[in-house]
């Protein structure tokens, strides 16, 4: 028995050792498969490898054949050569082993390319696998929904057929009814159960609390796979369903006139004048609308009395004065023969406040639109007299009058008569008494800004605002008061245009066919002008030089009867004459009381006259002709004439002609100050010496310009012929480079002076490199025109320390942007903010400032919150110098003047909304940053809730995800970093009111809650956030507005609310101050006047006749404002008005966007509130 046990074991324990080895035998071979397999491909892969290099070898070897004959061939020629062959083999060969280095590499990273791209196979399956799952558990989920609403439906049907037997009991002839409602009851029901899984998939995908938990999903996290591309995420619809709800104060406002600013946006309107003054006084002008377009009528604010008479004494002046005015036609009155015979005015016979239409809004359609038509509009008296050429100095007509209260605009019949300027309701009234009276005598004055439709006639009581019907008449009635007054303040100029400056100027006696006459005579380039005084604009006469015969006489009277000069100076026998012979016509002779004079109108009228230089003027303007007349002959000896080259003696005398003895002094003292700053060394520890000294120089040729031609002539002698010395000879040139791009020479001078930058410019030394950097600098002067002010201290440093000459822009500023960064860009001497401006978009990816809306601002040196727009003809220079300049007068200690530099901003300050096409990211990111700015100051309506989400969103943009606590739970303290970013963005992006008096518990909460809406845009880019900011910023209708907080002035309370005024595209707007619901908007179609009145903001606003009644009302209304605001609001209005009136006046040649920085040929300097940050380095 024994036995047969332990044969049994011993059989059984053989049967599972064989079933064992026969596993491990498969296994072994299917390892043996993948083992030939894997040396298969090995195999291969070698073979490939080998072919490769035994090509690789041939192809070296071929090469190593080719370098040996090579080699041979050297040798055979050049034994010399053979080392430089033998070098050149050897960087072969170590240019093809770091190639093999290379292929390896290649290789290597190919096989980790491999690698990561099964490792990222694996992951997608699985997350797919995890993805059929969820959908399997979805749809089983969604499968018994099915059932339970089919039984449900059955459990209804069977009620349904029990009613319907019941009723068929009852009546029998209703049972059709009911069936057919029975279907109509179930396809609903079935379309209901159809559409419910993707409401059920909505529904758990925006609900944090959907009982998925319990499908026991597999490593999913408790999420839904991605939804699909066209759905907005969750988070996302989150913050448009609480954009809508934290702006549902504005829904109600009234956009009117939203079509007027449909076409392309306009460039930017210019908001002031450039001046030094402005950064301390600011004027705040006043608007007018004339044929649609915005037109200063007073650069300075109105005042009560500033324009007015007896029939404005009825106007009623408070925050709204209603004055009834019909726009129905009275035909009765106006057909009438008696009426046309009495000339009544439409005006006089519609309205009854005596309101006239705007002379654009008159229809000519209609035979009776003006009853006048058939009088004379106009008439006028001639009356000959001594002097006046038989100018008539009386005329009537029909001007519009500004009034003095309500600010709009009065048809009255004016009448010149006597030295004296009536006017009345209409021709009719002449023989009743006039309306006002004006008194022409030598204190009054007319005003006229370039170009404009409007005149002031200043008395010495009042001041009138008139315009006429047409721009002729405007022309006539200016031209007869002007010859009446003898004034010519703002007459049409005479001088050529272009900034050409006289040449000489002074009191001359001019005779001419035996008549003398004491007049102010100006030489401007190639013409002779001549005024009656130094302060006209229109000269009495001209005479052509050009080829004239200029010589000097004895005498040039007709008589031995001396001639007085007026005043206290007499010209006697003893004095000098000079006579103009220009060909074809009779001589003027011209008496000059000193030598000097004489001199200084001889060479410049020889000069003008084209005639030979070489024997008038001084020695140095001798020479200067000689070299002319030669052609500048490089090889002529005057070139090294004493006269021409250095010299280490002083000045003795001016080197140029100069009119008076004081400009020689002055001359002699700008050679000492020049001398000063070339024969001191340039150290950066004292550069504030030849800082000084530069600018000094520079201002006092600035203020004389007769001396500009003097200091190119002493720099050039100094220049030339000079014994190289380490640094004399370089800062001679350095103050020649700081001179041209300010002003240039005249006449041969220019010539002179480019002929020697020409023969020194030399890129092989120094002093070589800045006359080729001069020579730039002349041709960019003579393309963009002079200086107005001194070079900046940062002008000066630059070319003192900084090598201009390597660079075509030398100088370089930084700009600043509302998101706190910053751009450094290059500009010249002669630089304008345009093309500066063009440099800044072309470098930061921005369009041009025309189409994005965007300007340029600076900052105010008095350290106030004010901003300061540039205009874009003015030259960058010209700006940043002035800057300096009244910092210097506002701290003239060396503390506050040395270290704060100007800072630039480029912010957008005109907005419409067709912009939003072809915005660039860059100008999405601005625009997001300036308006979380009005967020934050309280200009913007958002609620707490919204608030904090747009937090989170500029947050995300500004330092990405939000970094997690090390052991991530719902108590884990926050990282010390993180708990400093919450605070940066709660004081940068969120609402200052919402923070202000907070206890600290609430703020807590507020952080925790920006934390929980931070964490929620993880991933989210950040031009993601800022397209979602600016989609919900934009959903406010007053976006891209500018709000100015101002109170209402009533007269019939003391005290009264503040309000918001909304300036945009569409019109004016008063808004509420604490809810900003709109109270009212007045489309720019209805505004009449607007702009500074004493101390407050006035706009006039004429409302639509009503369609009953036919009467309108005029609306004057004043708000209290800072004289800043009141100034930005104006100049923000006017820009947006003429932009509405050309896009609905569109011609065939629009003007180019630089010219609409211009209203109506003047140009304003607005300053601009702003948050004013610390100082910047240049």
């Amino acid at each position: 028995m024994a036995e047969l046990k332990v044969e049994t074991r011993a059989s059984v324990d053989w049967q599972k050792r064989c079933l064992t080895l026969e596993t491990q035998l498969f296994r072994f071979r299917l390892q043996a498969s993948k083992i030939r397999e894997l040396l298969a491909d090995k195999m291969q892969e070698l073979e490939q490898r080998l072919l490769e290099a035994e090509q690789r070898a041939e192809n070296a070897e071929t090469q190593v054949g080719v370098m040996e004959e090579k080699v041979k061939l050297s040798n055979l020629k050049n034994v010399d050569l053979g080392g430089s062959l033998h070098q050149k083999y050897q960087e072969l060969l170590k240019a093809m082993q770091s190639k093999d280095e290379l292929i390896s590499q290649l290789e290597a990273q190919l096989e980790k390319q491999k690698q990561m791209r099964a490792e990222e196979a694996k992951v997608v399956q699985e997350k797919a696998a995890k993805i059929k799952e969820w959908v399997t558990l979805k749809l089983a989920e969604l499968e018994m929904e099915n059932q339970h609403l089919k039984s449900s439906n059955q459990h209804l049907v069977e009620q349904v057929g029990v009613l319907q037997d019941a009723l068929e009991a009852l009546h029998p002839s209703s049972l059709p009814e009911v069936e057919a409602r029975a279907e109509l009851q179930e396809e609903p029901e079935n379309v209901e159960m159809e559409e419910q899984p993707p409401m059920a998939k909505e529904k758990e995908r925006e609900s944090p609390k959907a009982p998925r938990a319990e499908l026991k999903e597999v490593d999913l996290g408790n999420k839904p796979p991605t939804p699909p591309l066209h759905r907005f995420p969750s988070w996302e619809s989150r913050i448009y369903a609480v954009a809508m709800a934290g702006m549902r104060l504005s829904d109600a406002s009234s956009r009117t006139n939203v079509t007027c600013c449909a076409s392309s946006p306009p460039a930017l309107a210019s908001p002031g004048p450039f001046s030094g003054l402005v950064y301390k006084n600011v004027t705040v002008p006043v608007y007018t609308a004339l044929k649609g377009r915005a037109t200063q009528i007073s650069s300075v604010p109105f005042m009560d009395e500033s324009s007015g008479s007896d029939d404005d004494c009825s106007s009623q002046a408070s925050f709204r004065s209603s004055v009834p005015c019909s726009e129905s036609r009275k035909t009765s009155g106006l057909g009438s023969p008696r009426a046309i015979k009495r000339g009544v005015s439409m005006s006089s016979l519609s309205s009854e406040g005596d309101y006239a239409i705007p002379p654009d809004a008159c229809s000519l359609d209609s035979d009776y639109s003006e009853p006048e038509h058939k009088l004379q509009r106009t008439s006028s008296y001639s009356i000959e007299g001594p002097g006046l050429g038989g100018e008539s100095l009386e005329k009537s007509g029909y001007l519009l009058k500004m009034g003095s209260r309500v600010k709009t605009w009065k048809r009255r019949w004016f009448v010149l008569r006597q030295g004296q300027i009536m006017y009345y309701k209409s021709p009719s009234d002449v023989i009743r008494k006039p309306q006002g009276v004006v008194e022409l005598n030598s204190h009054c004055q007319i005003v006229r800004g370039e170009g404009a439709q409007t005149f002031q006639l200043i008395s010495e009581k009042k001041t009138y605002y008139l315009t006429a019907d047409s721009p002729g008449l405007l022309e006539e009635w200016i031209r007869v008061l002007q010859s009446l007054l003898r004034v010519q303040a703002v007459g049409p100029p005479a001088l050529p245009r272009g900034g050409t400056k006289p040449t000489v100027k002074g009191w001359l006696t001019k005779v001419k066919h035996g008549h003398s006459k004491l007049v102010w005579c100006a030489l401007v380039g190639k013409t002779f002008y001549y005024y009656r005084s130094h302060e006209d604009k229109r000269p009495l006469g001209h005479l052509p030089v050009r080829d004239a015969r200029i010589e000097e006489v004895d005498r040039s009277c007709d008589s031995d009867e001396d001639y007085e000069a007026g005043g206290s100076r007499r010209l006697l026998s003893s004095h000098c004459t000079l006579v103009i012979h220009p060909p074809e016509h009779s001589p003027t002779y011209l008496l000059i009381g000193t030598k000097h004079e004489k001199d200084t109108w001889l060479y410049h009228l020889t000069v003008a006259a084209g005639g030979s230089s070489a024997r008038v003027g001084t020695a140095y303007e001798q020479l200067i002709g000689k070299l002319m007349d030669g052609e500048g002959d490089p090889d002529s000896p005057l070139w090294r004439h004493p006269m021409l080259c250095y010299s280490k003696d002083g000045l003795y005398t001016s080197l140029t002609t100069l009119p008076s003895e004081a400009l020689q002094t002055e001359a002699l003292k700008l050679f000492k100050s020049c001398q000063l700053f070339i024969n001191v060394p340039v150290e950066a520890a004292s550069v504030d010496y030849h800082v000084s000294l530069a600018q000094t120089a520079l201002q006092v040729c600035l203020v004389h310009p007769e001396l500009q031609s003097e200091i190119y002539c002493q720099l050039m002698k100094q220049t030339s012929c000079r014994p190289p010395q380490k640094y004399s000879l370089v800062q001679c040139w350095q103050l020649l480079a700081l001179c041209t791009p300010l002003f240039l020479p005249q006449h041969h001078f220019l010539w002179y002076v480019k002929q020697q930058f020409q023969r020194h410019a030399d890129p092989r030394n120094e002093t070589g490199q800045y006359a080729t950097y001069c020579q730039r600098a002349v041709e960019r002067t003579l393309q963009a025109g002079e200086r107005e002010a001194r070079p900046s201290r940062m002008e000066v440093v630059s070319i003192l320390l900084r090598n201009p000459f390597h660079h075509s822009l030398p100088f370089s500023i930084p700009v600043h942007f509302t998101n706190g960064t910053y751009q450094v860009v290059g500009f010249d001497g002669s630089s304008t903010v345009d093309e500066f401006l063009q440099r800044l978009n072309q470098e930061t990816g921005m369009r041009k400032s025309s189409h994005s809306g965007f300007a340029l601002f600076t900052d105010d040196p008095s350290g106030r919150d004010l901003e300061h727009c540039l205009p874009g003809g003015v030259k960058i220079c010209d700006a940043i110098s002035k800057w300096e300049q009244a910092l210097k007068e506002l701290h003239s200690g060396k503390a506050e003047g040395g270290t704060r530099v100007v800072k630039l901003m480029y912010k957008n300050r005109l907005y419409f909304r067709n912009q939003v096409k072809g915005e660039t990211e860059r100008e999405r990111l601005l625009l997001a940053s300036q308006t979380s700015g009005e967020i934050v100051a309280g200009r913007f309506p958002v609620n707490k809730e919204l608030a904090l989400e747009m937090a989170a969103l500029m947050a995300q943009v500004e330092y990405g995800d939000l970094e997690r606590p090390s052991p991530p739970g719902p108590g884990s303290p926050l990282p010390t970093k993180v708990q400093h970013h919450l605070q940066h963005v709660l004081d940068r992006f969120y609402p200052r009111r919402y923070r202000h008096g907070a206890p600290s518990e609430q703020l807590r909460h507020l952080a925790d809650l920006l934390t929980t809406k931070w964490a929620a845009l993880q991933g989210c880019s950040p031009p993601e956030c800022i397209r979602i900011y600016l989609t919900v910023a934009r959903k406010w209708p007053f976006f891209g507005a500018k709000l100015f907080a101002a109170r209402p002035v009533q007269l019939s309370s003391k005290e009264s609310t503040l309000v918001w005024i909304a300036v945009n595209e569409d019109g004016v707007s008063i808004l509420d101050h604490n809810t900003m619901q709109v109270h009212v908007t007045y489309p720019y179609s209805s505004v009449m006047t607007f702009g500074g009145c004493r101390d407050d903001f006035m706009l006039v606003i004429r409302s639509i006749p009503d369609q009953g009644s036919g009467k309108g009302h005029i609306e004057k209304l004043l708000f209290q404002m800072a004289a800043p605001k009141i100034a930005e609001a104006t100049f923000i209005m006017a820009s947006y008005m003429n932009h509405c009136s050309t896009t609905v006046n569109t011609h065939p040649n629009p003007p180019a966007a630089h010219q609409l920085w211009e209203l109506d040929g003047q140009q304003f300097f607005a300053s601009v509130p702003c948050a004013a940050r610390g100082p910047t380095l240049l």
